[in-house]
């Protein structure tokens, strides 16, 4: 067993494999959070997955939001805090996901980032040459060390731009 499937495997056992209320989803994450000493919810993170072009590609990036997510994938890969990201193979996020998946219990919220997060496991389990990562960003002005997290970085601004109201004149 690996060592993040018996970490997994130990925390749903203290937490129980249904959290259907938000009270239980804020409590595990409370839980998972006493666990990250020094832990910061990132200002952004997602999982992205690399394109034909050698693109970093984001389905869901969170800015500000979803913190249980975040403290669940930073429980399986071991991030501590700061900007960086991670190589996320098949198995990695099948922990995440197992992890995750509780909260689907709790009908308060839509939970997307386990819907994207099932969806690049089917890629990564249909193509072995498929190659995700997961990217936290602690503060916006720390993209341009490293080229993960300016990709995300650039994507939360694009976004922001095309879903921007027109201002009035």
């Amino acid at each position: 067993m690996t060592a993040a499937k018996a970490t997994v495997t130990a925390l749903l056992a203290e937490l129980g494999d249904r959290w259907e209320t938000r009270e239980k989803i804020a409590a595990a994450r409370e839980r998972l959070i006493a666990d990250l000493p020094g832990w910061k919810q990132p200002a952004a993170y997602g999982l992205g997955i690399y394109d034909v072009s050698g693109e970093l590609v984001f389905g869901r990036k969170n800015v500000g939001e979803h913190p249980l997510p975040a403290v669940v994938m930073a429980t399986v890969l071991g991030h501590r805090g700061g900007s960086e990201s991670y190589a996320v193979n098949a198995a990695t996020l099948q922990q995440a996901i197992r992890l995750l998946e509780p909260a689907g219990a709790c009908r308060d919220y839509d939970h997307p980032n386990l819907a994207d997060w099932k969806k690049v496991l089917q890629v990564l389990g249909r193509d072995r040459q498929a190659e995700a990562k997961m990217v936290f960003v602690a503060d916006f002005d720390d993209w341009r060390d490293n080229d993960d997290v300016d990709d995300l970085c650039e994507a939360v601004y694009y976004d922001s731009r095309r879903n921007a109201k027109p201002g009035r004149g």
